[in-house]
Parts: structure tokens; sequence; C-alpha cells
């Protein structure tokens, strides 16, 4: 890692698989600055554990693939995105193969297998459910060959840096808790989702929507952040976290059993096991409510399969779930569902670029509208590999055609991603840390109780209110955890705005007050902004 410099042509903001591909191609151009708020390797990517869907195999159509992401994106998936989505998928793959990524194979060939949602065995995987570590590891491998990228890990990303209207720098904070300013002729946010937001989650604790929030706050537009992707199947232990059990458990041919032990989920949708996330998430929220028991879950069950071909598909669930005393060839997993994905985020074109000059987005940060409702299984890594290499190219060639160069005016101004009462609340009180995070335990229940898998009028706007009236508690981003607790709180804001704007059920944002679809208003991915939710 390399000290950190005062100016730099292109900074990254985030190490996961769309800000390491996109550092890649801008390599080519000038220096590059990546920056992670921890280590390189901690990111959504590290823990992605399910695989890759491509359209490569002999059995496989890009066609096919198309058809399924828009299926389960239930009506509102842009269909230029995901067109580029799948066609430019496995030449994308075929760099990482390049690069040295070592997919599971049978003999030469690659292995394929098949999740939720999906109609053909597409889903590439590594070292069995290690997938995104053997991803970013290559990507990190390629990356560290360039002598214009550098690495600076533990720089907290606190606000963004404005001259004339243009992104042209980042405000860090470090762990030490010193302040810096780096500056760049353009930016690319790539810091991944919100699962923080909500008290359950699979996500790692650096998804606290750090990138969304700078980016709101600077006035750009974000988009369908009612959209938040509920995995149906995390571990759920007492004093254990909430480890992801991927979809290709269920792939293999895991069933789901409430309380009772009867397997339920035929009964709600026709692909079992298989059917879409939302659908499959929303069903075992309906067991769990039914159940008479105090604290109840429902189990999946593996015992049915061979024990030998599970411990070699999925080793490190294995073994993660055997430290917690479950061995999943022969007993029950107890799980629930648990906050996985943002399908909003940042509103971008196709090329990354957002509505403010010289910021860019890809990956879980951005939303170019490529899930449209509900993401499809495995969608997410290649999201990142194939909109993270078109927002290099975009910076590239935007900076190629932008005359204003590099000079930086001292008397610029900063935009800081700090909370709405910070600017009217300048002198807001240094909140000691237990403090801060009671602050954000609270967020994260009332996310989950009023804002999770299953909504209403009612639950939402208690929700907004309670949001709002805690505004006044945020602190100044004068620390990461101070920042972090900014963050998540105008991450809750944007989701409950938009869950109350949108007066239907469309994928995985599911209102009891409103059941049904109404693709007359609502057909459209909807934008917010400090002046309000929109629908385009």
């Amino acid at each position: 890692m390399k000290k950190l410099p005062e100016h730099v042509d292109f900074i990254v903001v985030g190490s996961g698989v769309a800000g390491l591909r996109a550092a890649i191609s801008l390599a080519k151009s000038g220096k590059v600055l990546v920056l992670a708020k921890q280590e390189i390797t901690e990111s959504a990517t590290h823990y992605a554990q399910g695989g890759i869907a491509v359209a490569l195999s002999d059995e496989d159509e890009i066609s096919l693939h198309f058809q399924d992401t828009i299926s389960a994106g239930d009506g509102i998936v842009n269909a230029d995105a995901a067109h580029i989505l799948v066609e430019e998928g496995p030449a994308r793959i075929q760099e990482l193969l390049d690069w040295g990524t070592q997919f599971d194979r049978k003999g030469t060939k690659l292995t394929f297998t098949r999740e939720a949602a999906h109609s053909r065995d597409r889903i590439l995987h590594a070292h069995g459910d290690s997938t995104g570590r053997e991803i970013g590891r290559a990507l990190y491998a390629k990356a560290s060959t360039l002598k214009n990228i550098s690495f600076c890990e533990f720089e907290f990303s606190s606000g963004l840096h404005s001259e004339n209207g243009r992104v042209t720098g980042v405000n860090l904070i470090s762990s030490e808790g010193e302040l810096h300013l780096v500056r760049s002729r353009s930016l690319l946010l790539a810091t991944g989702g919100a699962g923080n937001v909500y008290a359950n989650t699979t996500n790692p604790a650096v998804a606290t929507a750090d990138g969304i929030a700078m980016a709101y706050h600077a006035g750009v537009e974000i988009s369908d952040m009612e959209f938040v992707q509920f995995h149906p199947t995390a571990l759920y232990l007492k004093n254990a976290p909430r480890f992801l059990l991927s979809e290709a458990l269920r792939g293999e041919g895991g069933v789901l059993r409430n309380a009772e032990l009867h397997r339920f989920m035929p009964k709600y949708h026709e692909m079992g096991e298989l059917a879409p996330r939302d659908v499959v998430a929303r069903a075992i929220a309906h067991e769990l409510e039914v159940c008479q028991l105090k604290d109840p879950v429902v189990y999946l069950d593996l015992t049915h399969l061979k024990a030998d071909h599970i411990r070699v598909r999925f080793p490190r669930i294995y073994e993660t779930c055997l430290q917690h005393n479950v061995d999943i060839t022969v007993d029950l997993i107890p799980i629930r569902p648990a906050a996985h994905y943002l399908m909003g985020g940042v509103r971008t074109d196709m090329h990354g670029r957002t509505s403010l000059p010289g910021l860019y987005a890809a990956g879980e940060t951005a939303c170019t509208g490529v899930h449209g409702a509900n993401r499809l299984a495995s969608n997410s890594l290649l999201e990142g590999l194939v909109f993270g290499a078109r927002a290099g190219s975009a910076m590239q060639n935007d900076d190629a055609s932008n005359d204003s160069g590099s000079s930086a005016d001292m008397s610029s101004a900063a935009i800081h991603a700090s909370p709405e009462a910070n600017a009217t609340n300048p002198e807001t009180p240094l909140i000691e840390p237990l403090s801060i995070e009671a602050l954000i335990q609270e967020i994260q229940l009332l996310m989950w109780n009023n804002v999770g898998i299953v909504r209403s009028r009612q639950g939402l706007t208690e929700a907004l209110q309670k949001i709002q009236a805690m505004t006044a508690r945020i602190p100044a981003p004068v620390s990461r955890r101070h920042a972090e607790a900014g963050n998540i709180h105008t991450a809750a804001l944007l989701i409950t705005r938009s869950a109350l704007a949108r007066l239907e059920s469309r994928g995985a944002h599911y209102r009891t007050d409103y059941p049904a679809h109404d693709d007359a208003k609502f057909k459209k991915h909807s934008v917010i902004t400090e002046k309000g939710v929109r629908f385009v």
C-alpha cells in the first residue's frame, strides 16, 4: 500500500469487483487511486458465495439469460441494461479466465450449476462456495501489476469535493481520525450496498450506504431505493452472525421446512424452493408469522443429499456452520431471511455517469435498472464486472474530451455526505460511541420491523416520522462511525420515502395495503432527490 497522494487522475472509492474492474480500465489513462475503508479484501464481493451467472455453456443462450433477468425483475428491468449485461458478460468472464481466475471445472470443462429463477445451468463457481473471493483475488492480482494503480486501505470517504459544479475529489477520514482531501479529474463510487440499514443482514459491516449517501447530499439523483432484496436463507442462531446460506444449496436440491417440519414452498409457487427470492422470502415470513413458537424459525434441509457431495461443493458453508455446532449434512439448518442486496442506488446511464459531472457509480452502489424490482440470482458479480468496465472506459473517454485539465481551485467548495441535520445544525454535539451504536441499532430495528419484507402505509408512515425525528440526533461526520451513522440514517430515509411513494406491490417491494401491480402508474422507476420522489 502506498502513501496517500494529494492529487491523482482518477479516484475509485471501493475495492470490490466493480471498483477493481474499473481501475484496471482506467490504468491506461492516468494515475488511479483505489480507496478502501478497511482492508482491500473487505467487500461484499469477498463474501459472495453462489457464483456468477453467464451464458457460456453449450446448453445456454444469451437470449435465455436475458429473458430470465427480465422475468425476475417483475416488469421494470431496463431492457437496454439487461442486454448489455448478458451480451458483454461472456467477454468479461473470458478476461477473468485470462487473468487467472480459477473457476471450478470437471476435467477441462467449466462446471455450471442452477439457482432460483434461472432456466438453464449457467452459474460458474469457484472453490465450491467462494466465488466472490476468487474473483476479487484475481482482479486484485491483475490490478497490482499495473503501475498506475495505487491502493490505500483504512481510508473512509466522508464527502465529495466539487469545483464549479463538478466533482473533483473526496474528503477522507483515516483510521486514526486524520482528515485528508485527495483531488482528481473524476471519481467513481463503488462502495457497495446498504445491508446495515437493517437489523438482520448478510452484508459485511462495511455496507453502510456510504456512496449513496454522499451522492444524495451532493444533489445526485437516486433511484429504486424501495427495492431491497431479502435473501431467504441466512443462518439464524443466537450469538451467531446472519451467515448467508447460498441459494445454490437449494439449487442442489435443498428444501425448506416449517417449524412443524412440513415442506411448504410448493403451496406458494410452482417452482418451489427455486422460486424468485422475493417469493421465497415472503413465504418464509408468512410461515414465521403463523407459527405459535416464541422465537420461530424455518429450516433448510439437505439431509437427503449425499453428504460427501455437500462437503465438497460447499466447504466454506459446511465449516462455518460446523463452528456453530450445525452439521449441514445431518442437521436441519435454522434459517430466517436477512437484508441482502439493494436493487436501487445512484442513478446512472449505461456508462456509469450520474447526474453530476465528474461523478460515476458502478456495482451495487449504482442503479441502471438492470435488476428491476428483484435481482436474478448471481447477476450481481456480473453487473460489477460489466458496468465497472464500462464506467472505467467512460471516465477515460470523458476525461480526454474534458478541457478543464487537472487544475485545482483551492477556494472551491466541499460537498459533504453528512446528514441533513448538519446543514442546519453545524454544532451538533459529539456523540459518545455507545450512544452512536444505540442510535444505529434503533434505526436498524425500526427498518426491519416497518420497512422490511412486508410493508404497509401505517408501518411506513410511522417509520418515516421516527426517522425524520432522529435527524437532530445524527452527529457531525467527525469520525468514521459518526459518518456511518449519518449514511445509515440517510439510506433509511430514502428507502422509506420511496416505499411510501410506490402504491403497489412489485418484486421485493410488497405492501399489504396495495398487494397488486399498478402498471398504469408504477411500471416505472422511482427517482428521489431532496425535492421528493417522482416516477420515470
